[in-house]
């Protein structure tokens, strides 16, 4: 479907990657993974065409369309949240425009006019394309992506440059989604998302009829989706037939089996040089000791990269805390009309570790923001433990750097009685070495920041710490170092984020918010999964039997309902037919009676008796109506009857 052929790019000295070739199947799930700086952006760059190589090409058949996330989104403004997910359809959009257009125009034309007819053609080919296009399903394609990816219905209406950074990327997921390109590239997708929006987005992207190439730091979001694995390093590039798991595994085994060719290698370099120094002034060897010179200068040498440096660094040792480290009492915080706490209690004690989850407004940040004292609400009491040193990393940490300062100056305005000296020493276990220390904290990217705002947190020695999403600018390897840190931390800390593979070995407990509540779960990630699906399978059990229950009482209404029905239509049918037995009688008599009329009429001695002829004249008459009324009410208490018993 799509190559990379030969890909190549350098800036100045450095090369951050050589020769890149590989090819991309329809149905393919990659993870491109790499340390911070590796060039996976880049590369996502380049196969979506925002960017070249200096050599290379990218290869795609003319069918093939490329969608790109980008991490950083452009703000969007000026249309509602539906009407800028329209616009994923242009064709739809288009046609519909055209279809509008043609048939206002045909209101002004005579119907037996040429171009009534051509104009009449024309919207009947606009209609079969848009039922091509399934334009008929796009306002329900549109909202189950919005929903999916945490927008309510009422947000719908609202206008696009409402919505804060996050969001924004969220929306620019929905129209790449929408558009259902055939190969998604996907940067850091998960970074602004829930526990509940990215848990659809995986099983979203496991179904999707498309190749995705993804970058992420999310471990487990990884290893569920991805079968295919490219990483860049140091320049290089290379391919795995798995998932993250798979590759950190099958990297560790490449590179042992490199370091044992290198080995034989190097022993095979020292016994050919030794030969020819041995014997290179010896005639009878001359031709030997030249075959070698010429083996070592054709032979291409086994290089094995050096190991990236990884981060490390532990909290510092805190003092104990007093068994109640902070206690939340009827807590009241609202933004004007927008309650988000209304009689909130919550206490933390000592050795709690706990993870705050929940959807995008339910208050996680809110709350980890009134714990660390750093929000202020209208009602309540917030009471700090005995002895309690808290330290707070928000989610903006990062973003509220002075970017006028430089790194060393950064960790110098926390620093209270340490020497430059172990300042620097301090920084170096962050990867910021020698002259590093006096970047300007503006030209650090936002892994780098994150860092430095991860170091300076560690000058304040503490022991409650509160994290919000801490790791939403770091690689992975950064982000194993700050686990193990955590798994070694002796106080107590409450964490905000939904990578789960980084929480699963650190916590243990789990406060879910939801809007207008709370619940605690205890146990690890996995066993709040469990739990909650447990109850979701309670929850749809007592569903179930609810419904069976409701089923069973309307069947036994339907049955009470059909008896009544039935003893209603065997009561009309004794009516019916008692009321046809009493016709049928009247017929009889009226039968008998026209007869000994018709016996009268008959005799000719009648007519000689004016008064009485005419009398019995009248007679028959009205027996001959009598009975044609009886036989119509016989016939229709009979198509009555006739119609009930069916």
């Amino acid at each position: 479907m799509l190559s990379l052929e030969h890909i190549t790019l350098e800036f100045g000295e450095r090369t951050l990657f050589r020769d890149i070739s590989a090819t991309i199947g329809p149905r393919d799930r990659i993870g491109l993974v790499g340390s911070n700086g590796s060039g996976k952006t880049t590369l996502l760059r380049i196969i979506s065409g925002f960017s070249q190589g200096e050599e290379g090409s990218i290869n795609k058949a003319h069918y093939v369309t490329v969608g790109y996330l980008q991490q950083e989104t452009i703000a969007l403004h000026g249309k509602t949240l539906y009407e800028e997910a329209e616009t994923a359809f242009e064709d739809i959009i288009s046609a519909q425009q055209k279809l509008s257009e043609a048939q206002d125009s045909l209101a002004g034309l005579d119907p037996k006019s040429d171009e009534y007819t051509e104009i009449l053609e024309v919207c009947g080919e606009l209609q079969h394309k848009l039922e091509d296009l399934d334009a008929y399903r796009m306002r329900s394609k549109i909202e189950r992506i919005l929903n999916g990816l945490g927008f309510s219905q009422k947000d719908l209406y609202r206008l696009t440059e409402e919505f804060s950074g996050g969001w924004q990327m969220r929306i620019a997921m929905a129209k790449l989604l929408l558009q259902e390109p055939n190969l998604l590239l996907l940067d850091e997708p998960t970074n602004h998302l829930d526990l509940e929006s990215l848990q659809w987005l995986e099983e979203y992207l496991r179904q999707y009829n498309g190749a995705i190439i993804l970058v992420s730091h999310d471990r487990a979001f990884l290893d569920n989706l991805t079968a295919r694995t490219f990483a860049l390093s140091a320049g290089r590039f290379e391919e795995y037939a798995g998932n993250y798991s798979f590759y950190e595994k099958e990297r560790l085994v490449r590179r042992e089996l490199l370091l044992s060719q290198q080995r034989n290698q190097q022993e095979q370099i020292k016994h050919t040089r030794e030969f020819i120094d041995r014997f290179r002034y010896k005639a009878t060897k001359a031709r030997q000791v030249q075959s070698r010179v010429k083996m070592l200068e054709k032979m291409e040498i086994v290089e094995v990269e050096k190991e990236e440096e990884e981060l490390r660094f532990r909290f510092p040792n805190p003092v104990m805390s007093g068994r109640v480290v902070m206690d939340l009492q009827e807590i009241h915080k609202s933004y004007d009309s927008l309650q988000v706490f209304s009689n909130l209690d919550f206490k933390v004690e000592r050795g709690d570790r706990i993870a705050v989850v929940g959807v995008n407004g339910a208050g996680k940040s809110t709350l980890v923001r009134i714990i660390s004292g750093e929000e202020s609400f209208e009602k309540g009491e917030r009471i700090i433990g005995h002895n309690v040193l808290l330290s707070y990393f928000g989610q903006d940490q990062a973003d509220e750097l002075d970017l006028t300062k430089d790194i060393l100056q950064t960790v110098e305005e926390f620093a209270s009685n340490e020497t430059r000296t172990q300042l620097r020493t301090l920084l170096g276990s962050f990867l910021f070495h020698g002259d590093d220390v006096f970047k300007h904290v503006s030209v650090l990217s936002g892994g780098e920041k994150s860092r430095l705002a991860l170091a300076r947190m560690l000058l304040r020695p503490a022991n409650f710490l509160i994290m919000d999403e801490p790791t939403n600018h770091l690689d992975m390897r950064s982000k194993k170092v700050l686990q193990n840190a955590l798994e070694e931390y002796e106080g107590t800390f409450l964490i905000v984020s939904h990578d789960r593979a980084f929480l699963e070995p650190v916590i243990n407990k789990v406060l879910e918010l939801s809007p207008g509540s709370m619940r605690l779960y205890l146990g690890t990630m996995s066993d709040y999964f469990t739990k909650k699906k447990q109850e979701s399978t309670i929850l749809q059990d007592a569903y179930n039997i609810k419904q069976a229950e409701s089923l069973k009482s309307a069947a036994h209404t339907a049955r009470q309902e059909e008896q009544e029905r039935k003893r209603a239509r065997e009561k009309e049918i004794r009516a019916l037919k008692k009321q046809l037995e009493t016709v049928e009688a009247e017929i009889g008599l009226c039968e008998q009676k026209k007869t000994e009329i018709e016996t009268l009429l008959a005799d000719p001695e009648l007519y000689k008796r004016g008064d009485e002829a005419k009398t019995v004249s009248a007679d028959y008459k009205s027996i001959r109506k009598q009975l044609e009324d009886a036989y119509w009410r016989w016939g229709n208490i009979s198509e009555q009857l006739e119609k009930i018993q069916l």
